[in-house]
């Protein structure tokens, strides 16, 4: 009985906190927006460190199981470190997606406690209790809601756009050089990602392109900006199919809507990444599963992402250059 009733409990809070984190949902980027949090508005642009740029900035935006801007994720720790190593000239970056102020929800937080203990019970190995733990998912599958709205969602990206810029300027990059800027948004991730390119270019002064691993996304509010949108997925990945039948854009009946106008015109292109599923075994990141020609998953989407940049690169970089001649 006692079980039982602790089981019902945590199901009862975890039910609760989904309530309220769909409830609270718009209010960090509302409250942004209004200046109440995060850096004021006039301080936005930071302050330059002397760090030498680099050629191409790789932002990472996780999927909707994280709780801050480093992954506590054992395969996204390991896609990363392998990331680096494919790209070594590269500067490899993480931002916290599902809050624009860059807050980790288990940090300074009203309900840090919540998330803390929520976070605890995610990465519990018993899996009934473990349930309850998935309130985050729900959560900061709200902020990707946020980011489709179209009445929240331009706050929201702006907020994004952001805090990528700072997470930028903190890592080296420069107005007067050449670098591009690629977001690589996981799952959740990559709906962020599509939100935060047009406003990230207009504030950057580059054109931004976005790599979506398995992404649920809507169609893009705009194509202004946005150099490419590489959209990866997996011959076994359902998850990614709900962006497709729930955002009416991205419906091919749909001509005119950004996403199909994207499709037509080159910057939106879909990209094969091998048989594999969205997460965890058999998901995107996965080292263990092997794929038919003998890599493994991890190894395929590294392959997959490595053809697409060295594709992408020489082309955005003649774009950069265009455009700061452009502004000159």
């Amino acid at each position: 009985m006692s079980v039982g009733f602790n089981v019902d409990v945590l199901l009862a809070l975890a039910a609760g906190g989904i309530v309220l984190a769909g409830i609270l949902a718009p209010f960090e980027a509302l409250g942004w927006w209004a200046g109440w949090f995060g850096p004021n508005r006039d301080q936005q642009q930071g302050t330059p460190k002397h760090l030498q740029p680099s050629n191409r900035y790789i932002v990472f935006l996780s999927g909707i199981h994280s709780v801050s801007g480093s992954t506590f994720v054992r395969r996204e720790r390991m896609f990363l470190r392998q990331l680096k190593k494919r790209f070594p000239e590269s500067t490899v970056l993480e931002v916290f997606p599902y809050s624009v102020t860059n807050r980790a929800l288990t940090g300074q937080r009203a309900f840090a406690w919540f998330w803390r203990w929520a976070l605890g019970w995610k990465l519990s190995r018993r899996s009934l209790l473990a349930i309850a733990g998935f309130v985050i998912n729900f959560r900061n599958g709200w902020q990707v809601a946020v980011s489709t709205d179209k009445r929240y969602g331009p706050m929201y990206d702006e907020g994004s756009a952001e805090l990528i810029e700072r997470t930028l300027l903190d890592a080296g990059w420069r107005d007067d050089h050449d670098g591009t800027v690629v977001l690589v948004g996981y799952s959740g991730g990559s709906q962020i990602a599509l939100g935060a390119a047009s406003p990230l270019a207009r504030r950057l002064g580059v054109p931004c392109s976005v790599v979506s691993l398995g992404g649920v996304m809507a169609s893009p509010r705009s194509l202004d900006g946005l150099d490419r949108l590489w959209h990866v997925k997996g011959s076994g990945d359902k998850v990614t199919r709900i962006g497709t039948l729930f955002f009416p854009g991205r419906w091919p009946l749909v001509r005119w809507s950004a996403w199909n106008r994207g499709v037509r015109d080159g910057i939106v292109r879909i990209v094969a990444s091998g048989n594999h599923d969205h997460t965890g075994r058999n998901g995107y990141l996965d080292a263990t599963t092997r794929q038919p020609d003998g890599r493994s998953n991890l190894e395929a989407t590294l392959d997959t992402l490595e053809r697409v940049l060295a594709d992408d690169s020489v082309r955005q970089t003649a774009a950069a250059r265009q455009h700061a001649g452009s502004r000159a």
